[in-house]
């Protein structure tokens, strides 16, 4: 994967079929350095689970063998100068469970990678999991695009979210914040 977009969708893809209900992914952007989190109220990793994220051999789905999403994003920020962090409560040990996984970059070092299309990954994953309560937030130094799922279904009603021209819509109104935001 080349572009940071991919590896967002992968780490929320781990939360939906974690069974997150509500999942925040936040972009934040200043000079220097580019940070994302995801934070969801999934079921959760135990102690041991975390610690084995970095081995490549180590997932928890039934599909596969390999799990590299988490290693391969680690090593890119960490190339960076920045770092990855993940905190998870299983649903095992309290009623507050879920992950939230952050990762740091360094903009300006010559191996960070392009953002690539946050508002098609945005719209991708609505589209995939229309039931989830996403909520989306990038900061930058011109400003903020923010969606949440929630506030579109209270104006929607029973409208799902993946209908064709809902969908339409979303990727308009991210592309119209992100205009916005960069022409200041």
């Amino acid at each position: 994967m080349d572009e940071l977009s991919l590896y967002i969708l992968d780490i929320t893809m781990n939360s939906v079929r974690a069974g997150a209900t509500e999942i925040q992914i936040t972009l934040a952007e200043d000079g220097e350095w580019l940070d994302f989190t995801v934070t969801d109220n999934g079921c959760g990793m135990t102690e041991e689970q975390v610690k084995r994220l970095t081995d490549p051999f180590f997932t928890t789905r039934k599909t596969r063998k390999v799990g590299l999403g988490v290693p391969f994003l680690t090593m890119l920020a960490e190339m960076t100068g920045g770092y990855v962090t993940v905190k998870s409560v299983s649903e095992k040990v309290s009623e507050n469970h879920g992950t939230t996984t952050h990762a740091r970059f360094g903009r300006n070092h010559i191996d960070f990678i392009p953002l690539g299309d946050i508002a098609e990954t945005v719209k991708t994953l609505i589209q995939g999991s229309p039931d989830i309560n996403f909520t989306f937030t990038h900061t930058k130094p011109g400003g903020e695009v923010r969606l949440s799922c929630a506030e579109l279904r209270e104006e929607l009603g029973d409208i799902p979210l993946n209908e064709p021209e809902i969908l339409t819509w979303i990727g308009d109104y991210l592309n119209e914040q992100y205009e916005e935001i960069s022409s200041i």
